[in-house]
């Protein structure tokens, strides 16, 4: 195995190879340092590296696997990027900011603690924009990054530094959050796995924690590896009212998914798609026939509603936040939360309240398809074309139609809206303009599993960052 297929390894065999001691989390750690040396000048995914700390703790990792006595933890000797708004204890979270350039955090974000308490190494820390807000990963203090597969291109947002140290093989794990997408966004436009749970299956940070549209979740380059850390990260928290108290532990293989019945939805009833992504879903549909599953093209009566009733959800909670920051520290942020800071309070407590009887009547027309079939499958985003620098108030070609680079380009938000159901976002091909397509699966309110088992099975027929030819050529 060379460097940088080391670089690549799935997190679940390297554990199996560290337990025969064929491997070390010490090969791992130094290929995926040197990696990020010789490549993140170009894809800018990293705000810290912890090159010292991530050796020093292999080395420990190391020595249990080689000891007759030590219980290795389950993810020990992994590596872990962690988002910069995932407060690591001793470690700066800058929020990608210029205000908070030089904060250090004291404690650690639950869920990340649980990671590192199971045996993660914390590799390094991965750009965001400013305070998670746009779509983009763009921020003054750090610039933008680009997706590995063309950097002229976005990462997408929030997570998007999370999904490129992947996606460029810089780690092996990852952290994300998810408010309106941001983890399943950046999935797509990297070509790796990115699972948003269920509200209240993974501990979040108050005051957020009670928003149910957002939700922390995994980033990982397998369906195996998402699985390995939801098992880590979810369960109940006593400082978290939201967490549910079940406890699940998703299996690494399932069984086929011959005799499935899956929905297909282009555009969930609202979006316009580009050609390549909705060819490349098509070819998935064909895929899951092939493993004996049947694929039905379903329409949803959503329309327009759905995009107006997340942003004025989102614009009485998450933009009034950013409309504090900016009466506090005014042009030093960036100007996409200046854009959004001024729109903050537009919509009224009438568009607060039509935002929750949209979710409601969207709901009414999903039900019944989670019902008859075991899952449905849709485009992630609209297009992959969105410019790694893009503003919110930009548009976009898609179909010979011009879209927002805001919401107008993503598919994400309505599953924040319907924020119980559980949505796994996998690749599905390269297009023919050499960037990763990649699309969500959903299925009924808090069957985990579910998802899973239908990412594995399509990860199994069609791989994805296995080998150089489905790999960013960086």
């Amino acid at each position: 195995m060379d460097e940088l297929d080391l670089c690549y390894l799935p997190g679940h065999r390297a554990l199996e190879l560290f337990k025969t001691g064929e491997l070390s989390p010490l090969d791992i750690v130094q290929a995926q340092l040197a990696r990020a040396e010789a490549v993140e000048p170009r894809v800018n995914a990293l705000t810290d590296t912890y090159a010292g700390e991530a050796l020093a703790q292999a080395k420990k990792a190391e020595a249990v696997y080689a000891s007759k006595s030590a219980i290795a933890r389950p993810l020990e000797g992994l590596t872990l990027a962690v988002k910069d708004i995932h407060d690591i204890a001793s470690k700066r979270t800058t929020h990608a900011s210029l205000v908070w350039e030089h904060n250090v955090a004291d404690t650690t974000n639950t869920a990340c603690q649980r990671l590192l308490d199971a045996g993660a190494i914390l590799i390094a820390k991965t750009t965001t924009p400013e305070f998670c807000s746009a779509g983009v990963t763009c921020s003054k203090l750090f610039g933008a990054t680009g997706t590995p597969w063309n950097t002229e291109f976005t990462s997408g947002g929030s997570s998007g530094g999370s999904a490129a140290a992947l996606a460029a093989g810089m780690t092996t794990l990852a952290t994300g959050s998810d408010i309106a997408g941001s983890i399943r966004v950046p999935a797509a436009c990297c070509g790796v796995v990115g699972y948003k749970p269920p509200y209240g299956r993974v501990p979040g940070t108050p005051p957020f924690n009670l928003d149910f549209y957002s939700q922390v979740g995994p980033l990982a380059r397998t369906v195996g590896d998402c699985a390995l850390m939801t098992n880590v990260m979810s369960g109940p928290h006593p400082g978290d009212i939201a967490t549910l108290r079940e406890d699940i532990d998703l299996p690494l293989e399932y069984p086929n998914v011959k005799g499935w019945k899956v929905a297909l939805s282009p555009d969930l009833g609202f979006a316009t798609i580009a050609p390549e992504v909705r060819d490349a879903l098509l070819q998935t549909a064909d895929v899951l026939r092939s493993l004996g599953a049947s694929v039905d093209e379903i329409g949803l009566g959503w329309g327009p509603e759905v995009t107006t009733s997340a942003i004025a959800y989102l614009d009485h909670l998450f933009g009034r936040d950013l409309a504090r920051s900016l009466e506090q520290y005014g042009d030093r942020l960036c100007d996409y939360n200046i854009y959004y800071g001024e729109k903050a309070g537009r919509s009224d407590a009438e568009a607060f309240l039509a935002s929750y009887e949209t979710a409601a009547a969207m709901y009414v027309e999903l039900a019944p398809v989670l019902d008859t079939y075991d899952a449905m499958i849709c485009p992630a985003v609209a297009t992959h074309e969105v410019r790694a620098d893009a503003k919110p108030w930009e548009t976009v070609t898609v179909g010979g139609c011009e879209i927002d680079t805001d919401f107008g380009w993503v598919l994400s938000h309505p599953f924040n809206m319907l924020s119980r159901l559980p949505v796994l976002a996998v690749p599905n091909g390269i297009a023919s303009n050499g960037l990763p397509t990649g699309i969500q699966i959903v299925a009924r309110s808090y069957d985990d599993a579910r998802v899973f088992q239908l990412g594995r099975a399509l990860e199994r027929a069609v791989p994805w960052l296995d080998c150089p030819a489905r790999r960013p050529a960086l």
